[in-house]
Parts: structure tokens; sequence; C-alpha cells
């Protein structure tokens, strides 16, 4: 029969299990170590204070019901451990050494199974294969071991030095309830769906976008001007008629020194050779700057003044050269085309310090001062990363700007130079990935997100391909579609995920006012950041629309499975 500290460690594990969770990742949101974690799921050690195991089956998922479970199984238990307790220490000690052999035992049960596997299997979380009732005497052996040895080592420490003293503890973040935002509802953009053309032809993507950014596009400064003052505009003309076509909005992003520009300066890492420095007489960059500001005037509605500043296969010079090549072509642009939208330099490599530095320093220098937007380089450490990570960085960025005194709207117009050498992702998990790329920049409305580029479309050695050229749209591709087709008349008004908003801990969503011209109903976009999870239709729900198209109808109190595909809940006007 099972012992009131296993009834305790196996329903533990239960929440554990539902989660998807590893012991790792609950001790770090619950300030625990892994191994400590696992006692406690394994039944080897229960707490003397409810506290930390509520916080580790709320980070599970646990509902108000099994929390009031969880604290009953944790009472027999500390109960049924004071009992064996007062039990033995009436018993006495026996006079023929049996207490000896009996304490030698518990001791290696300790040894054996107090504490983390000297060598971890294969699956992190994985337990060894031993019957059901090998693995309970074991537990009941360890529990014993641990609370007489307690006892004993409580008992000495106090004989010889006193009452123990107390330990300073660390203090928990404070835990605050509610949305990470909620604000005045705004219309979602059509040109927060950007993506960044990698093609040379002109043709624009065949499924619906809302904005295109030109690199990669055969439009840098070396194509449009290889020689100083000789200009061909075909490569660029054909991309401009191509998205004007389309009717797509177009960011032009400057980079790509001319050698005749800058004949000392490094190569960057392109065939026609480009120099990552600046021209070596900034007069040959005011020219280059009005040229195509004058041609362009009314066609192109944005520009970003380098493509990634932060990088040195990109941009080799000083931040003071940077903040004075902005100056000049803002003011160059905004004569040409008052109504053309400036956009600082690209901040990319933002997860490091280096990174933010550069930024920071920018800013410090009065960059910002000449653009109306900022260029961040919004992206995942691994493209296998779930995209939420994504918002996490945001945070960061917004935090750097905070500290330089400056608050842009923020444009995301890239990825990381690696991107092109990471592996290709499984077809679904593209497709979540491709989709939840766009509501990371939904859920950053709260640090002046205003649009992302997806990066890129045309290409294919890239881990999510969303079409090549003259190709189908992939099945990525068409999962965007379908978010835009649902957030078309849509405002969104808040998002959060989690525990804070009474959802498991890897549920996230965001708050939306669809108005319709023949009617006005709220939505919600769901999903998990891994595995699945279930929720309950709350008052008011009728309907949810997958990403296939496909819609069923609900009623509340029905439950809701939420997995890494977002699905859009709708609720009666």
């Amino acid at each position: 029969m099972a012992s009131r500290a296993e009834e305790l460690g196996d329903f533990l594990a239960e929440l554990k299990q539902r989660s998807g969770r590893s012991y790792e990742w609950i001790g770090r949101k619950v300030s625990a170590g892994k191994s400590t974690v696992q006692r406690y799921c394994t039944g080897y050690s229960v707490p003397p204070e409810f506290g930390t195991l509520e916080r580790i089956a709320r980070v599970c998922g646990a509902n108000s019901d099994e929390i009031a479970r969880l604290f009953r199984l944790w009472e027999r238990a500390i109960s049924a451990a004071a009992e064996v307790s007062t039990r033995d220490n009436g018993a006495g000690l026996a006079t023929d050494g049996s207490e000896r052999k009996n304490a030698t035992e518990a001791a290696e049960a300790v040894t054996v199974l107090g504490g983390p596997p000297a060598r971890a299997p294969a699956a992190v979380d994985a337990i060894p294969s031993r019957p059901a009732s090998w693995w309970r005497r074991r537990r009941h052996w360890a529990w014993l071991a641990s609370l007489g040895l307690s006892v004993v080592l409580i008992t000495l420490t106090t004989a010889v030095s006193g009452p123990p003293s107390r330990q300073p503890s660390v203090p928990a973040s404070q835990w605050i309830t509610g949305p990470a935002w909620e604000q005045p509802a705004r219309p979602v953009p059509p040109t927060l769906f950007g993506v960044t053309i990698n093609s040379q032809t002109g043709i624009m993507p065949s499924f619906r976008v809302g904005a295109v950014r030109l690199w990669d596009s055969g439009t840098q400064w070396v194509n449009i001007e290889p020689d100083r003052g000789t200009f061909d505009w075909a490569g660029l003309d054909r991309e401009v008629a191509g998205a004007q076509s389309a009717g797509l909005p177009v960011l032009f992003t400057f980079g790509g020194t001319p050698g005749w520009a800058s004949p000392a300066g490094p190569v960057g890492p392109y065939r026609e050779k480009p120099r990552t420095t600046p021209p070596d007489d900034l007069a040959d960059w005011d020219v280059f700057v009005a040229a195509l500001a004058g041609r362009y005037q009314g066609r192109i509605e944005a520009y970003e003044l380098w493509v990634l500043a932060t990088d040195i296969r990109f941009y080799n010079g000083s931040v003071e050269t940077l903040v004075e090549m902005t100056r000049r072509a803002s003011g160059i642009i905004r004569a040409a085309d008052p109504k053309a939208t400036v956009v600082c330099p690209g901040m990319g490599n933002l997860w490091v310090p280096d990174g933010r530095r550069m930024l920071q320093r920018f800013a410090e220098l009065g960059g910002y001062n000449y653009c109306d937007v900022a260029s961040v380089k919004l992206y995942q450490r691994m493209t296998s990363d779930p995209p939420e990570t994504m918002v996490e960085l945001a945070t960061t960025i917004d935090r750097a700007f905070h500290e330089a005194g400056v608050h842009p709207p923020l444009w995301s117009t890239g990825t990381f130079y690696q991107i092109s050498s990471q592996d290709h992702l499984p077809e679904e998990q593209a497709r979540n990935f491709a989709v939840r790329f766009y509501l990371a920049g939904i859920y950053a409305r709260s640090v002046n997100l205003e649009r992302m580029y997806f990066y890129n479309w045309g290409g294919i050695k890239i881990p999510i391909v969303l079409q090549a050229v003259d190709g189908a749209p992939t099945q990525a591709a068409l999962a965007v579609e379908q978010l835009q087709r649902w957030l078309v008349h849509a405002q969104s008004r808040a998002c959060g995920h989690g525990l804070a908003i009474r959802l498991p801990d890897n549920v996230w969503q965001c708050l939306f006012t669809i108005v319709e011209p023949d009617r006005r109903y709220d939505a919600t976009i769901r999903w998990t950041d891994h595995g699945t999870a279930t929720t309950t239709a709350e008052p008011g729900v009728a309907a949810i629309h997958r990403l296939d198209g496909s819609t069923t109808a609900v009623q509340p109190g029905d439950t809701i499975t939420v997995t890494e595909e977002p699905i859009l809940i709708e609720h009666r006007p």
C-alpha cells in the first residue's frame, strides 16, 4: 500500500507529466533546484511548507480543485511523518544491535535514492524501469531515513551550537495577475504582415501580405551605382513596379557601399563585392540618396538607412559616422519626399550586450532624432526556438531604449546572419511558427512594435519557406494568409499568457474586437508555445476557427484543446 508521501508524490508527478515540462524548467519557475522538484514528484521527500508545492502545481497548470486536493495530500503526508517520528522516538533503542543494522540500511537507501542519479538517463525526466512495488518499498525506506537523519542532525546541531540561526532567504519576484498589456482597441494594420523580398524578378507573393522590404533583391548601392555618377535603375524599377502592381508599400534598405566609394574597405558577403565601410567621402552618399529619393518620390513609402549596423559584415565604421549619414540622408529624403517614412539603421545582435550597446550609443549621439521609426531585428536565438521568445527580446530592446531616453515606433526588419545555415523545420512546425511570428508582433504592441518583416519571401535556403519564386505558396504561407483574414477587421486590445490570466502556463492569447460592416463581436486567438493544454469555453463563446478554414460550434463550458497551432475563438455579439 502506498504511503502518504508516495500518494502526494504520485499526484504531483501526474501534474508535472501533464504539463510536459522538465524538472529543470519547473525548478527555475519556482526558484528551486531540479533535484528538489524531482524528489517531491517521486515521493522521496515532503516539504515542511505547502507554498513550494502550490507553486509547482500552478506552473504545471493545476486548477483550484487540484490545488485543494494537493493540500489535503500534503497535510496527510506531514501528519503521517509526525506519527512515524513520535512512534520511533517512543520505542527507545533496541539492545541486540538491530538498531545499528536498521540505521545502516536506511542510510544506504538515502545514498541510493535520496539525490539525483550519478548519470542521467537518455530522457532527462525518465525514471529507470522498475516494478512499482520496488519503487514504493525503496521510496518508503528513503522517506523514513530522510526523516530520521534530519531529526538526528537537528538534535546534534542544537546541542552543539544552540538554536539554529535564521538564514536570509532570496525574495521571490512580485506576482502580478492580469494580461501582459491592455490598451484601447486599435486596428491591426495590414502592414504588420510584411516580408523581405529575396528575388530580382519583380514578382511579388501570390498570397496575401501587407508590405514588402527590399534586400537580397539586387537593389544594393553597389548594384544601382556601379561607377560614380552612373546609375542602373533597372532592377529597382522592376521591384517597385511589381510592388505597385500588387498594391504593396515598399521599404527600401540602404547598404552595400560600391568599391569605388571605399576602395580600401573590407568586402561584404555578396558576389558584387560591396564594401562594409561608409564611403570615404560622404558627399558620394548624399548624391546617391538624393538621386534615389528623387526618382522614387511617392512610389517608395519608407527608407531604412542601413541594413544591419551591428554586424561588421554589413557595417564596419564608427557610430559617429553612422549618425552623420543618418542626419544627412534624413534631410535629403524629407526634402525630396515629405511623405516618406525615414527608418533609422537596422540594429541586430540584440540578444547580446554588444548589440544593445551600439543601439544605445547611436541613441546617445542623437541618431534617433533624425528618424520616424527605429529598425530592430527580432528573432529567436535558434530558428527551432518558439517564436514567443521574441517577446522576451522585444522587452529587452524596449528596456535599452528606455535607458537611452528614446521611445520610437519599432519595425522588425530582419533576422540573424546565420539563418541560411539553419535546418528546414518540419512542415507542421513551420506553419505554426510562421503564424506565431506575426502573433508575437501583435503581442509586442505594448513596446511600440508596428511592423514585422518576415525573412524572407522567395528564398528556399531558410528554415521556413513561404513561397519559391513562381512556386505555389506553402502551408506556412497559406496559414499566414488565414491569420490575416481573421484580423482584416480586427482591433487588438490585450495580450497575456499563462497563470497570470488564469490559463495553463504554456498558453498564450490575444484579445480582439472584430468590427465588420454588419456586426461587431469579440474574438480571442489562443495557442501554446509547446505541447497541448485544455481550457474551458467562457460564457458567450460561439465557435472555434482553425487555420485550415474549418469552423466548429462551441457551447460555454465545453472543453477547448489548445495546441501549438493558433485558433480563433469567436464570441457571440
